[in-house]
């Protein structure tokens, strides 16, 4: 493999795994926060706490989409462009219309919850009882939108590692607040928590985000709304997606919670933090760097298509391994993270791990619909997505339980994986590349044996079989990685590993 590749593809290969380890490795810290934060939410509040938290979670998330109006995403987008050009006027035109945007869009956002908390309250829980708490949540709201402006100013810049600092800080902040209220008010405490960490990731990106930027531009009003218009036009597809998305997972929340109860709720919120957790860490680093690379390039075909192979590839060897040990390890995972009376809740975590195998393969490809600027093709696609996704919960949750949600979440992915292929073959003729696709066939079929064995053999004995896949796995992706690197980027010790067969 080592020998295949020419200098510039291997320089390519270590850039994606440099950003990946910087956004991976603030990602791993926050599991830590994470594996804290959930401990003692579960031990304080057990299940019907647990799922009281995703269910205003979900509020803040939804919320949050449908007021940023997706400026966040769009922000990325342009601020990448202007970077590509080199022009710093343009840089901090751009900049100042996603700041001025941002604080309009979190002071909206913010009025729009508060007005209509009572409703959203009733129809989260079916009582109005926690309508204080969905008011405060509008407080989480106004900050994280004006986050979401800074955030964005960081990333289009590239700036992966202060990025990467804004997640630990904020990490940190959200566990440290989160432990102190819940444990001094209860469950009474959830929705300051979600308030206090909003406001910890505003100063935290302040604090980053102020360095770059380019002065504030004198700008005419027909300047800022050019500007402003630019943002808002994408923005509203980045904007229907992420509605689509969040409104998918409070639907399915509300299907799991109406037929099941709120402890039901908690058991799939569990399973659906832990089955995106380390799958997360590529995805996140993907969005970091990746996309704000693959918008520089987007209008070459051969080189977009180039990119998306190579982000695949490092993403299928660095994904693989985890998501076969987590669906080996589900039970004890649940035990860890949560606590015994969360066990129930490894049966739907090991199918979204299957779920989320797909989820890794088809997102690069995705990412082709975002840089080339198709509105109306990505519009439809997650359209598509999400009337599949919860359809498929509908029916499902009714006969087999909550872990149809988790069957729900396989089913869109297998539907979305080959929609986006025919979508970017479309677009850009673009192809797996013949190592993608043996790695495609290795990682799905180890992680469709592995959960066979779960579903069929005593737990020891699928255990044991996990584990060997695991280690397998393990060792192939190292391999594999190492030899895509130039050998100048390796220990001496490492160099005869990588040598292909």
């Amino acid at each position: 493999m080592a020998s295949q590749e020419t200098p510039a593809e291997g320089q390519s290969y270590f850039q994606i795994l440099r950003s990946m380890a910087m956004i991976g490795g603030s990602s791993a810290v926050n599991v830590g926060f994470s594996v804290v934060r959930n401990k003692a939410m579960a031990v304080l509040l057990g299940p019907a706490g647990v799922g009281q938290m995703g269910l205003y979670t979900s509020i803040v998330d939804l919320t949050q989409a449908l007021a940023g109006v997706g400026v966040q995403a769009s922000g990325v987008r342009q601020i990448a462009e202007a970077a590509g050009t080199g022009d710093s006027g343009r840089i901090a035109r751009t900049a100042t219309a996603l700041r001025r945007t941002s604080i309009a869009l979190g002071v909206i956002g913010a009025l729009l919850l508060a007005a209509f908390a009572r409703p959203v309250a009733h129809l989260t829980f079916g009582d109005a009882q926690h309508t204080v708490g969905v008011t405060l949540l509008s407080l989480a709201i106004f900050f994280q939108l004006i986050a979401g402006g800074q955030l964005a100013l960081v990333q289009g810049m590239r700036d992966i590692a202060n990025l990467a600092w804004i997640n630990v800080l904020s990490g940190f902040c959200a566990t440290v607040t989160t432990i102190a209220l819940v444990y001094l008010f209860g469950s009474d405490g959830i929705a300051p928590s979600i308030v206090v960490s909003a406001f910890a990731m505003l100063f935290i990106s302040w604090w980053f985000s102020r360095r770059l930027q380019a002065g504030r531009p004198a700008m005419s009003t027909r300047s800022l709304g050019e500007e402003i218009a630019s943002l808002m036009k994408l923005g509203f597809v980045f904007m229907t997606s992420s509605l689509l998305m969040f409104g998918a997972s409070y639907t399915i929340r509300l299907i799991v919670l109406h037929n099941d109860g709120v402890a039901a709720a908690g058991l799939y919120q569990a399973a659906w933090a832990l089955g995106g957790l380390y799958a997360g860490f590529i995805l996140q680093a993907m969005g970091a760097d990746f996309y704000p690379r693959l918008t520089a390039i987007a209008s070459d075909h051969v080189a977009c298509n180039r990119l998306v192979n190579e982000q695949t590839q490092i993403s299928l060897l660095l994904a693989g391994p985890g998501v076969i040990a987590t669906l080996t390890l589900a039970p004890l995972a649940m035990w860890l993270f949560y606590s015994p009376e969360f066990h129930p809740a490894a049966a739907i975590l090991r199918w979204i791990c299957l779920g989320m195998m797909l989820r890794i393969v088809s997102w690069p490809m995705g990412f082709i619909m975002l840089a080339k600027g198709t509105r109306a093709i990505f519009f439809w696609a997650e359209i598509a997505a999400t009337v599949v996704h919860v359809g498929l919960a509908w029916l499902l949750v009714a006969h087999v339980g909550p872990i149809g949600a988790g069957m729900a979440f396989l089913g869109l992915y297998v539907w979305h994986t080959g929609l986006v292929y025919v979508v970017a073959r479309w677009l850009t003729d673009f192809r797996w590349s013949s190592a993608n696709f043996r790695l495609g066939v290795i990682f799905l079929a180890s992680a469709g044996f592995v959960f066979l064995a779960t579903q069929i053999l005593p737990s020891w004995q699928a255990m044991t079989l996990g584990a060997l896949a695991t280690l397998l796995s393990g060792c192939y992706s190292l391999r594999c990685l190492f030899s895509l690197l130039p050998a100048s980027a390796l220990p001496l010790p490492l160099r005869a590993f990588s040598r292909s067969p």
